[in-house]
């Protein structure tokens, strides 16, 4: 896996420079994935640990892995390698300690996304806190990435609270994590803009799971159009507004824009494929 540390750009998807490498193994796996063909997939991330050159190309190896096992919604399964790559960075705490901790927070986090995408909340939620906190390790951590790693926590717990149809502690997170967001401005404005984009997925959420099916599109509307995920939650919001139309489409662009082998695509193409079908 590559050393070079990546600012926190994006939260809830695949850093592009923590990707795992990319060995023909790992993409035919990806492929396979994404056409449904999980059990073949695995078999090709099984051969890409097993021969991998040393403990970099392994942990990258069982990052697949466990994205691999996200497409089928196994939380359990997921957490299982996610943890394996984390033990790798571990190892590299003393030598590149920025870098160490905060992809052990990326990979707790993305563990954490795929527990509570197929509803197990109570491991999403340990899992997050793990994540931030392993991320809040890094010696030196600067106070915009700092207010990075209390967005994500205050984002999760948030999503966390309106699954469970808590509608007031999803508002209470909500504001805490717009208020971060409002510090952020002040301290690194490139953070602040890249990471604004996120609160109407995170207040379309919250609609979608807490009743509000109206303010659930409109604020999801606002959020990224090429996410997969977020499709997937306008494709439901408009199910229970009773808008077939929009729904099948919102599905649609949702099949179409999961192309990744990361935890949004892990959810969005499998659901769309059945809701297409």
């Amino acid at each position: 896996m590559r050393s070079k540390r990546c600012l926190p750009a994006v939260l809830f998807s695949v850093l592009a420079c923590a990707q795992p490498p990319r060995n023909d193994l790992i993409r035919e796996g990806a492929q396979l994935d994404l056409d449904g063909k999980t059990a073949e997939a695995k078999s090709m991330f099984q051969k890409a640990i097993d021969t991998a050159a040393g403990p970099a190309a392994r942990a990258g190896a069982q990052r697949a892995m466990a994205m691999s096992w996200a497409f089928e919604g196994n939380c359990a399964k997921t957490t299982e390698y996610e943890n394996q790559v984390i033990d790798y960075w571990k190892t590299q705490e003393a030598a590149s300690p920025g870098n160490a901790f905060y992809q052990e927070g990326e990979m707790a986090d993305e563990a954490a996304r795929v527990c509570i995408d197929y509803g197990n909340l109570d491991a999403a939620y340990d899992l997050y806190k793990r994540g931030h906190d392993a991320g809040m390790k890094e010696p030196g951590i600067p106070p915009g990435r700092k207010a990075v790693w209390d967005f994500r926590w205050e984002h999760a717990q948030a999503r966390i609270a309106a699954r469970r149809g808590n509608k007031a502690e999803a508002a209470r997170h909500v504001a805490r994590a717009v208020a971060i967001l409002d510090d952020l401005k002040q301290k690194d404005a490139a953070l602040y803009q890249q990471q604004s984009a996120f609160v109407p997925y995170l207040t379309g959420y919250v609609a979608l799971y807490t009743g509000d099916y109206k303010t659930a599109v409109q604020d999801l509307d606002k959020a990224s159009q090429n996410d997969a995920f977020v499709q997937c939650l306008l494709g439901m919001a408009y199910e229970k507004l009773g808008d077939e139309a929009n729904a099948t489409a919102a599905y649609r662009k949702a099949f179409d824009a999961a192309r990744g082998h990361n935890p949004p695509a892990a959810f969005a193409r499998p659901f769309a494929r059945k809701k297409l079908s």
